[in-house]
């Protein structure tokens, strides 16, 4: 047959990168104390760039989980088999600490750094950072069970990755999940039904059904039951001690929108041995500490996905050609690149910004305070921008960027989870407003970072003051909304380049931006913005 057409236009992978290089990042890193990790977080970064890093994150998404109940001559087993490029994903982000091992850290810095790092190695692949979230998260809570954090800890905050269901104890590593949600209750914790027996020899038995419960081949779970005093958190291994199989029955895996290399479950109990982590009656207070966690998670990832959408998008750009020159070269395009990169770095900066909160608050009262309340708002509004970001990003690709193999619909199926996962927009927004009314010193440290930097960003200061006189929760979204984008804006101001800062504020808090992305105000450097695109050119 003769030749129908020539392969042409066509633009290269993105692989042979350091995706690592991206000026926000490793300003953010130096900036919030962890300029020490530079090197390591490159490799993370050309790692997480390569081909065969890509062919796992393919693999994992392609190959989904898959569960078996039972083993071959018919005893109950309830395992998920994964891909084995799922499993190589999860390693590497264990052996660089990006799970439980910052807690055994001792550098100033060290949250900061695992932060970077997860913010890096999550662009490749997001499922599965879920039980890597998850096992950081769980440490805190079990301060409230020292014997419990005694014995499980080191496992927990191990750079080993050690999967298969074992004894904890003769584990080199540990992975662990939470069981909270139940279908009657969602966000609603307190309306769960697990109920927790106590025995005689300082144990539980629980019984009851978890509505989503992901990764469910870790090693421990988090479990919020119902025991004599009130709602209480257990912690539930899948092996005993004595080695035998704990009751955590797995009805079935969700078929989910994305995220579909993390298997989210359905486990139920019946008599299933737990352990108390925490006095009864108090297990939400028990898991704050974890909430706050996974939220910083939430912020980390969403910012992860917005980075690598607009890396996508950008690298298409510079190489695929209409009317005569190259997309980059189209004044239209460059304003939509231009708006991109500037939302995507904002969500950088303030993802780190909460990371290094994270990491002085143990220390220091006013990043404690700030903590509070900057985690909450940068999970809600960085979570929302996302699925804005990588949508437009998407196309800046055409019916390319629709194709499965440009990855920008595996992005886009991702972007809506952060925003869901730990608390809706609206429990977001609601927590807020308790914040507000019952932690004023929090209110008093988001105060200190917004203001003296900029005078549009102090008249919405004070615009914002005016309104907590008077709000109510119809007002929760926006107050959220407006604090999030001023302290975006205030964050930008005091570290960003002049021309980022200001083409910030003039288009998000001043106002000057239309409804979509490529409607900056005029006179901004469009120049300026887009040298802030990550790097994608090929590692040497």
């Amino acid at each position: 047959m003769p030749a129908t057409h020539e392969i042409s236009n066509q633009v290269p992978d993105l692989v042979g990168h350091d995706v690592a290089a991206d000026p926000p990042l490793l300003e953010g890193l130096e900036r919030e104390g962890a300029g020490w990790a530079r090197e390591d977080l490159h490799v993370v970064g050309r790692l997480a760039g390569s081909a065969l890093a890509a062919e796992w994150a393919d693999a994992a998404h392609r190959n989904e989980p898959r569960l078996r109940t039972h083993d071959r001559v018919g005893h109950r087993v309830d395992e998920v088999d994964y891909d084995p490029a799922y499993e190589e994903l999860t390693r590497v982000a264990v052996e660089h600490g990006f799970a439980g091992a910052p807690w055994a850290d001792e550098r100033p810095g060290a949250h900061v750094a695992r932060a970077a790092g997860f913010l890096t190695w999550s662009q490749l692949e997001a499922g599965h950072g879920c039980p890597i979230s998850m096992t950081y998260a769980v440490l805190p809570a079990l301060r409230a069970a020292p014997e419990l954090l005694a014995t499980y800890g080191p496992g927990l905050t191990s750079r080993t990755h050690d999967p298969g269901l074992r004894v904890p104890s003769t584990k080199r590593g540990l992975l662990a999940g939470m069981g909270m949600t139940e279908k009657q209750g969602g966000s609603d914790v307190r309306a769960n039904t697990t109920s927790a027996a106590p025995s005689a020899d300082g144990t539980y038995l629980l019984t009851g059904h978890k509505w989503f419960t992901s990764a469910p081949m870790c090693d421990l779970f988090l479990v919020l039951a119902q025991a004599p005093h009130g709602l209480t958190c257990f912690l539930v291994p899948r092996v005993l001690p004595d080695g035998t199989r704990n009751t955590f029955r797995i009805q079935r895996l969700k078929d989910k929108l994305g995220n579909r290399s993390n298997a989210s479950s359905e486990p139920e109990f019946e008599d299933t041995v737990a352990w108390r982590v925490g006095d009864e009656g108090r297990g939400v207070r028990t898991i704050i500490e974890m909430v706050a966690c996974t939220r910083l998670d939430n912020a980390l990832g969403s910012a992860a996905g917005m980075r690598a959408a607009v890396s996508r998008a950008a690298h298409h750009a510079r190489y695929r050609s209409a009317f005569g020159r190259t997309l980059l070269e189209q004044p239209l395009m460059r304003e939509v690149l231009a708006d991109l990169t500037l939302e995507s770095e904002a969500a950088v900066s303030l993802a780190l910004r909460l990371a290094g909160a994270q990491d002085r608050a143990p220390r220091d009262e006013h990043e404690a305070a700030f903590r509070r309340i900057g985690v909450t708002l940068g999970k809600y509004w960085i979570c929302k921008r996302q699925t804005a970001v990588v949508g437009e990003a998407l196309e800046c690709l055409g019916g390319n960027g629709y194709v499965e193999d440009s990855g920008m619909p595996r992005l886009f199926r991702e972007s809506p989870l952060n925003s869901i996962w730990e608390g809706s927009g609206n429990v977001n927004a609601l927590d807020l407003l308790r914040i507000l009314a019952r932690e004023p010193a929090s209110l008093e440290a988001w105060r200190a970072e917004v203001s003296g930097v900029d005078d549009r960003i102090d008249a919405g200061r004070k615009e914002v003051e005016a309104d907590l006189a008077h709000a109510d929760e119809r007002d929760a979204r926006r107050l959220t909304e407006r604090m999030a984008v001023l302290l975006s804006g205030a964050l930008l101001v005091r570290h960003a380049p002049t021309a980022v800062a200001d083409a910030y504020v003039s288009s998000r808090v001043a106002g000057d931006h239309g409804q979509a992305f490529g409607t900056l105000p005029r006179g901004v450097d469009v120049d300026a913005l887009l040298a802030r695109l990550p790097d994608t050119s090929r590692s040497a």
